[in-house]
């Protein structure tokens, strides 16, 4: 991967791999990626991990946030699940619910592998296969070299949007597959006309969620186009 030097007011060469490179939607799949055991015995739930913190002594803890209505389900597979221990309510509202959860030494996780290929991660949250990455690479030997670090841990990766980094209009490469499918329904069901011929009640009835998830869902999906558009 090529860098270049650039140099900051100060005269300071700082090196950059901000020119060109590759956005990639990828979705990750392993029966012991991070909290996969769960997420397959509780499909209603959609994850988006909050941070990681290394809280020393070999323990790495993660915090996620937990979108739904059926925690009961969901807190139950997390007794189960041998990818983390001591999961911990820690901040609860109707539909939404945050968890502090230590990882075992059998949850695979790629943040590191992300790191040594000099990829940044731009969003991560929970679909139906396992997890979908939103990921900036410096270049395609890059997001090849993640490719061959996730086959060697047996992790199947299926490149769902790829565009350069530096393209004009941005497409939906920071959408999960449930934003996308949202911002669908609702732009064919003129959720953005003036007037709007379809609320966000009837969204919501329409994709059996919940009105709050689809506030929320509908907020996260315009903030990553944005976010998208103007990287």
């Amino acid at each position: 991967m090529s860098l270049d030097l650039a140099a900051d007011p100060d005269g300071v060469a700082v090196r950059t791999q901000a020119n060109g490179g590759v956005l990639a939607q990828l979705t990750l799949s392993h029966p012991e990626l991070v909290l996969r055991p769960t997420l397959r015995r509780a499909p209603e739930i959609s994850l988006e991990p909050e941070y990681w913190t290394d809280a020393g002594g070999d323990r790495t803890l993660l915090f996620v946030t937990a979108l739904g209505t059926e925690f009961g389900a969901f807190e139950t597979a997390l007794g189960t699940d041998p990818t983390v221990v001591d999961p911990v309510l820690v901040d609860r509202a109707p539909e939404c619910r945050s968890y502090r959860l230590e990882l075992t030494d059998r949850a695979i996780t790629l943040v590191e592998a992300t790191a040594a290929v000099g990829g940044r991660l731009r969003g991560c949250s929970s679909c139906r296969e396992g997890w979908q990455f939103r990921l900036r690479f410096p270049d395609r030997n890059a997001l090849v070299a993640f490719n061959d670090r996730c086959r060697e841990r047996d992790v199947s990766v299926t490149v769902d949007h790829l565009r350069p980094a530096n393209a004009d209009g941005g497409g939906p490469v920071s959408l999960t597959e449930k934003q996308r499918e949202l911002l669908t329904v609702a732009y064919e069901e003129g959720y953005f006309d003036v007037p709007r011929r379809i609320s966000q009640d009837e969204l919501a009835d329409r994709l059996e969620v919940s009105k709050s998830a689809i506030s929320q869902r509908l907020r996260r999906a315009i903030a990553q186009l944005c976010g998208s558009a103007f990287a």
